[in-house]
């Protein structure tokens, strides 16, 4: 049973979509704690390996850094290999005892792959190139779903909307956008 003083952290909507050769991940803006907004322009997406790949965070924010220095690390040692960068850190997340305790989930993309980390170490790379993760996550998933099944949209765009959309109906998401492409 929770204790009804523990403030629930949920801080993010990230939203990564592969259309025509072109990757575009982005995320809003803002962070809650409990019922409250503590921030509204948190930057939750980022460029790796000289500029290939894109990676957004989801939960908790130390942990989520943590992760996503791992996953750094393992992009140099494999020189920017996405799919052997997502594999090593998977095995290390499974393996180590302090990464299995982290609650965060990733989202790692190059012009050809979008990857999801689970918390569980998990990878996931789903075949329509949308992905997300994060509170607003099924909203802006939904969202740009239907605007690739249904439109001549560019994957900038189909971001923009869905990200849009989620922070209309989800009350952990703002619409302050931050968006990254490849």
């Amino acid at each position: 049973m929770k204790n009804e003083n523990e403030r629930i952290i949920r801080s993010t909507t990230i939203l990564g979509v592969i259309r025509n050769g072109k990757a575009v991940l982005g995320s809003d803006g803002q962070v809650s704690l409990g019922n409250t907004i503590v921030k509204h322009t948190a930057k939750k997406v980022r460029r790796l390996y000289k500029d290939s790949v894109l990676a957004g965070f989801a939960g908790s924010a130390a942990d989520a850094f943590t992760l996503l220095q791992r996953f750094e690390e393992k992009l140099e040692s494999q020189r920017g290999n996405l799919e052997r960068s997502v594999v090593e850190l998977a095995k290390d997340w499974r393996s180590d005892r302090y990464l299995r305790r982290l609650e965060a989930m990733l989202i790692v993309m190059d012009s050809q792959h979008a990857l999801i980390l689970s918390g569980t170490g998990d990878i996931i790379e789903p075949e329509d190139g949308i992905v997300s993760i994060g509170s607003g996550g099924p909203y802006a998933l939904s969202a740009a779903r239907a605007l690739a099944q249904n439109t001549k949209l560019d994957s900038r765009t189909i971001v923009e909307k869905s990200l849009t959309l989620a922070g209309e109906i989800c009350i952990y998401t703002n619409t302050n956008l931050t968006i990254e492409e490849l």
